[in-house]
């Protein structure tokens, strides 16, 4: 496993490698997993208290699948949940429209980012929309979008990245990843 930075952040944005119990889960051919995943014990055991500042936001993806098993990944990394900070609902790069998943029950679509915190963080601005609607890119990356909402809500403030899958072609181009540390094994 890689090390975390020997250094305090006041923000934590992270988009967990969920192991899921699906067959579909694991075949790239019906949108599954294309890297290394960790189990929920993995992911709760990572020393992410250790990065932290007294006061921090915790930005923190999960599907709909994955929402109950993510609380108590929360709460072992030091943070309380508070609300949902985004909901990205995924539009068909093509042609705009809302994208269809495949779904289990209904056609999945929206991805929960939730907010949680340590401490008495403070937000700059009370203009930053939950409801975020972007285009769908690679297997599991999010919108740049919702990088620099964080900043806007949150304000420049140090800041990392977990389990980041930044575009490698496009690192330096995407102004998005400015003022962010990286960490994760796809840097």
């Amino acid at each position: 496993m890689l090390l975390l930075p020997n250094k305090k952040y006041q923000i934590i944005y992270a988009d967990p490698p969920w192991s899921y119990d699906d067959p579909k889960g694991n075949d790239p051919k019906l949108g599954g997993i294309t890297y290394p995943v960790m189990t929920n014990e993995e992911i709760a055991s990572l020393p992410i208290i250790n990065i932290t500042d007294n006061n921090c936001s915790l930005f923190f993806w999960v599907t709909m699948p994955k929402l109950e098993e993510a609380f108590p990944i929360i709460k072992a990394w030091g943070f309380k949940y508070i609300t949902c900070a985004f909901t990205w609902v995924k539009l068909n790069p093509i042609n705009g429209r809302v994208y269809s998943g495949l779904g289990h029950w209904t056609n999945g679509n929206a991805e929960l980012c939730l907010f949680c915190k340590k401490g008495s963080p403070k937000r700059v601005t009370n203009n930053v929309k939950q409801i975020q609607m972007c285009p769908r890119g690679q297997h599991s990356v999010k919108p740049s979008r919702i990088r620099n909402e964080i900043v806007k809500l949150m304000g420049d403030l140090p800041r990392i990245e977990l389990f980041a899958r930044p575009p490698k072609d496009r690192l330096f181009e995407d102004e998005s990843y400015k003022g962010w540390d990286l960490w994760g094994n796809e840097v």
